[in-house]
């Protein structure tokens, strides 16, 4: 369950700041290189921000 928590915040943290470039201002795309990069780095950590929230908000699998 939080593997798939993660994926879709991801998800969406690229298409919104995707869609803030549009619309608002380029220099959101640095959000989705944050993103980018914070998964990859996960891949090779095991180290992601998002699961430390998950589970502070007691969310298990």
């Amino acid at each position: 369950m939080r593997e798939k928590i993660v994926r879709r915040v991801a998800g969406l943290m690229v298409l919104l700041s995707i869609s803030l470039a549009v619309f608002v201002n380029v220099q959101w795309l640095w959000l989705t290189a944050f993103v980018g990069v914070n998964l990859i780095q996960s891949t090779f950590t095991g180290f992601c921000p998002l699961e430390l929230i998950l589970d502070k908000l007691n969310i298990r699998d």
